[in-house]
């Protein structure tokens, strides 16, 4: 494996390279690193270059300037610059996965950047503009933003747990205790867990508010040439980026791909998730 730091505007980025061969980019969400995807990769890197890198203001890519309210767009930019950067152009595109907020940015850089994916395999992406209950998400998430800003990053996460647990008490979700935000494995070496534990202020206060708000453009993503895969865990029922990813899946006329796991099983069953991915992108061939 060699690293590097892409130079942005913005902010500087540290990513990660494997293998060798048609270039799969692995986009993270939450306060996930590049670390975050070091097992799937490992299933890839004999016929793949695989990247991974550190969204800005994340574990090792700081921002040039203080933390600010981030864009999905900024993001996808920053995807597309880092698919440059290990030579992906529209003779050659690449490959992307993207899980939760990731999936929302690869969504992005499909519609802004169609000509550089091939294939998008969008994995649980909380697109909450596109469910019908959208302004209870945007009343939750804005109550989420007031608490970050009157009480600080933990309050405001405490916050985001209760919303989601609430929507489930409805019965719009599986009977089981509220899942966290996405993070760490408890697996995952000390040093690597805290690092991205770090991410959580950021990520409460920076991404969620903005990147809930997010609307993508679907002509945009119906008009490109990539073949766009929404998919959701075998494990998961209900949730908000479940009910995203069908509804998804029905504006852009094709089916949802079930995988292992939840909304963390390209961790917790890296093995068999891989195997499934390895089974779509075969498939596009």
């Amino acid at each position: 494996m060699r690293t590097d730091i892409l130079s942005v505007p913005g902010a500087s980025l540290y990513y990660e390279v494997r293998g060798a061969g048609p270039v799969l980019l692995l986009v993270c969400g939450g306060v996930y690193d590049a670390a975050g995807y070091a097992d799937l990769a490992q299933h890839f890197a004999d016929r793949y270059t695989v990247v991974t890198y550190d969204r800005r203001g994340n574990s090792r890519s700081p921002l040039d300037g203080p933390a600010e309210p981030q864009s999905i767009e900024v993001h996808s930019d920053d995807a597309a610059r880092v698919l440059a950067a290990v030579g992906v152009a529209a003779d050659a595109p690449a490959e992307v996965f993207g899980n939760s907020s990731g999936a929302i940015i690869a969504l992005d850089l499909v519609a802004r950047h169609p000509e550089l994916v091939r294939t998008l395999v969008a994995h649980e992406p909380p697109l909450f503009e596109l469910l019908e209950d959208r302004d209870h998400w945007r009343t939750m998430i804005r109550s989420v933003e007031e608490t970050f800003q009157s009480a600080g990053p933990w309050a405001a996460l405490e916050k985001l747990n209760a919303g989601f647990a609430a929507d489930r008490a409805d019965g719009d979700g599986p009977d089981s205790e509220a899942e966290q935000p996405p993070g760490p494995d408890a697996e995952a070496d000390a040093e690597t867990v805290a690092r991205m534990q770090e991410n959580f202020a950021f990520f409460v206060g920076y991404e969620v508010p903005p990147f809930a708000a997010y609307q993508p453009d679907l002509a945009a993503l119906a008009a490109a040439p990539t073949r766009v895969v929404p998919a959701v865990g075998e494990g998961s029922n209900g949730e908000p980026w479940v009910r995203a990813a069908g509804v998804l899946a029905e504006r852009l006329g094709t089916e949802v791909a079930a995988f292992p796991g939840d909304h963390g099983g390209f961790g917790t069953e890296h093995q068999e998730f891989a195997a499934r991915l390895d089974k779509l992108l075969r498939a596009a061939g």
